[in-house]
């Protein structure tokens, strides 16, 4: 954000005395972009529960939330107007590398936990694609998190309990020893969640070791989460029969039975170093296994046929060399940084009726992604900077499909092979100006892609004709591109900082799932509009004002519904809020108000059915510290505003939808202590 809150408070009452990583692959950003700074101090004083409403409060941010929003659990982070597919098109990193797997279910940012990060950066626009690869459309999300500690040893505690029987705790340590440094995060939240079968257990943890020499440094980082999360369903809503569950049975669920399972494991290690003044080898290596079972059993009373149960396992390995030179060259200063990204997936899924029957369908994708990029950012004066690069990619797709018809609940057929490879490409260039101390100007042009997933290419054409004869799939869908530009200012007086941009964004091949047939396909060519400005002032040594408002515009530029709106995108949000230091370190009150303008529901291209309508949240903390224990007691939704921000319109029965409901007024106690 352009904002921050320059009271010791924050920082004293919930941070363990850390040191943060440099990880970033251009620390300073990307010159021309319009980019957000989330501190650790504004996550540790923020009314908000979840990464993702923190990161929300950020102007052109939207969140879309199926399953109660309990931690954050099943909740999306949306940049600048993607709807249904913002997972696909936000590209989420923890220290400049990718956590996007090349599945459709996305970063689960519950699974981070929330004391481990010390500042979260936002790229907005397709900038980011020269440096990190594809799904980085809409924009990138860098989780910096914490690493060692500025202290021999530091500690901290914390445990809470809320509505829902929410119960949560967790635990950080770090330690220091000359050259060496090491941390722990670990968490813990169960909750019985808003709605019937909605339960939430979850448990992540984070350790990380360095070494740090002034020529050389060397870390090894691991981590692992484990959740259940049960799926309620949507609540149905049908005018023309007189049915309104939003009203009758809000917190019910039409999947009583239906649940989501998985685990996540994470090793990453690396080096850095230096080769002579000024100029470094960076090498990171990870691998990542994620395991996911899922049973879904549909409404009472139970059917086989209607039941089904995925187990999967996608598992990526990478390798990221890269070489950062900062040196002057034909007298101006220079950045240059250079690399090969590559990565290495392979997906298994097994689909059958039953858990412990036959499968019916097995699939096996494998995805290789060998990629060389280079960006630089020149100073051509003292007052402006040119920044330029590209990056040229290499994806390698194969996918097989092994089909049972003898399998309990076969009814359709096997897929087609496919064997694709495909060279695609991103640019960047961009430029900033500061007039004057106060002033700044900036502006850049650059293209981006996205690659098909494995779910949207396991579910990439009907399944069955008009005379319902089954139609083999093809695992084939083309890849989306991106061209955007953006122009803004910067305003940093004092107190008062701002920033405020306008951009636009073609797209063509753009991918969404039809929730109704329930397969993916390729859009007609579409656009993004819009503009986001933020503001913070602090209007005293106590009291710190912060703000920002956003138009998004998506809509269908060519085809049968061009000039129709894209579903699952607000034009308006908007939010506000305050932090007010009442008595020294001992009462800190936090307000935040978050609006969003109504919405096209899933499925609803032809802009025909019921709008999800307008709303707004606020939320209030107040918090405090005495010595080293530290409590706070928070109230979110506290008008008790009855909303949901997703649901899938009918194909055929006007007015008729499901919904997705969202809790109301909610409570949290925590407190916990450092050492």
């Amino acid at each position: 954000m352009v904002v921050g809150i320059t009271s010791a408070t924050a920082q004293q009452s919930v941070q363990l005395d850390t040191i943060s990583v440099t990880a970033s692959r251009l620390p300073n950003g990307i010159a021309g972009t319009a980019t957000s700074v989330i501190t650790a101090e504004d996550i540790a004083r923020s009314p908000a529960q979840t990464i993702q409403e923190i990161i929300a409060q950020t102007p052109g941010v939207q969140v879309q939330s199926l399953y109660g929003g309990v931690n954050g659990a099943g909740t999306s982070v949306d940049l600048r107007g993607f709807g249904a597919f913002a997972t696909a098109n936000t590209l989420v990193l923890i220290n400049g590398r990718r956590l996007n797997d090349i599945d459709l279910a996305g970063v689960d940012l519950s699974s981070i936990p929330k004391d481990s990060i010390a500042r979260i950066e936002i790229t907005k626009g397709n900038s980011g694609a020269v440096l990190y690869g594809d799904n980085s459309v809409g924009g990138v999300i860098n989780i910096v998190t914490k690493a060692g500690s500025a202290k021999p040893f530091a500690m901290r505690v914390e445990g809470g309990g809320g509505s829902f029987n929410q119960r949560l705790g967790s635990i950080s340590a770090a330690a220091s020893s000359g050259p060496w440094s090491s941390s722990f995060y670990g968490s813990g939240i169960t909750s019985d969640g808003y709605r019937d079968n909605n339960k939430l257990n979850q448990i992540t943890g984070v350790g990380d070791i360095r070494y740090s020499a002034p020529d050389f440094s060397a870390y090894l980082n691991l981590s692992g989460d484990d959740q259940h999360l049960g799926l309620p369903g949507a609540r149905t809503v049908d005018p023309s029969i007189g049915l309104n569950q939003l009203l009758t049975d809000r917190r019910g669920a039409s999947t009583p039975l239906d649940y989501a399972d998985k685990q996540g494991a994470n090793v990453t290690a690396g080096f850095t170093k230096t080769l002579w003044s000024g100029a470094e080898l960076i090498v990171d290596g990870g691998l990542r296994n994620k395991d996911q079972q899922a049973g879904f059993f549909g409404s009472l009373p139970l059917s086989s046929f209607n039941a089904s149960y995925v187990d999967t396992n996608l598992q990526t390995w990478s390798l990221t060399p890269r070489l950062s030179i900062k040196n002057a060259l034909f007298g101006l200063p220079s950045d240059i940084l250079t690399g090969i990204d590559y990565y290495d997936a392979t997906y298994h899924s097994s689909r059958s009726q039953l858990r412990g029957v036959a499968p019916t369908h097995v699939y096996d994708l494998s995805q290789q992604t060998l990629a060389a990029y280079w960006q630089q950012t020149v100073g051509l004066l003292p007052s402006t900077d040119l920044s330029y690069g590209g990056r040229v990619q290499r994806t390698s797709v194969n996918a097989r499909d092994r089909f049972d018809p003898n399998a309990p609940g076969a009814f359709d057929t096997q897929a087609l092979p496919l064997n694709s490879n495909e060279t695609q490409h991103a640019l960047h260039i961009g430029l900033e100006h500061r007039l004057n101390d106060i002033f700044a100007v900036f502006g850049r042009a650059a293209s981006a892609l996205r690659t098909p997933n494995v779910d949207e290419r396991v579910a990439s054409g009907p399944s069955f004709d008009a005379n319902f004869n089954p139609i083999p799939g093809t695992f084939s869908l083309k890849t989306q591109t991106s061209r955007d530009i953006e122009a803004g200012f910067r305003i940093s007086a004092g107190a008062f900082k701002a920033q405020s941009s306008i951009y636009g964004m073609d797209l063509d091949n753009e991918i969404q799932f039809d929730p109704v047939n329930f397969y993916n396909r390729n859009l007609d060519p579409t656009r993004r509009y819009g503009s986001e400005t933020s503001a913070s002032l602090q209007a005293s040594d106590t009291v710190l004002l912060r703000g920002g408002l956003a138009l998004t515009r998506a809509v269908f530029r060519e085809g049968t519904f061009a000039g129709n709106d894209v579903p699952l995108v607000s034009r308006f949000t908007a939010n506000a809020g305050v932090t007010w230091n009442v008595w020294e370190k001992y009462a800190v009150i936090d307000a935040t108000v978050r609006y969003w303008s109504s919405r096209r529901m899933d499925n609803d291209q032809g802009n025909a059915q019921p709008l999800i309508p307008a709303n707004a949240t606020v939320d209030l903390k107040l918090s405090g510290e005495y010595q080293n224990v530290f409590w706070s007691l928070s109230v979110n939704n506290l008008f008790d505003a009855q909303y949901y921000d997703y649901a899938v319109a009918s194909t055929f029965t006007p007015g008729r939808f499901n919904a997705y409901p969202l809790p109301g007024r909610t409570y949290l106690v925590k407190a916990g202590a450092t050492f």
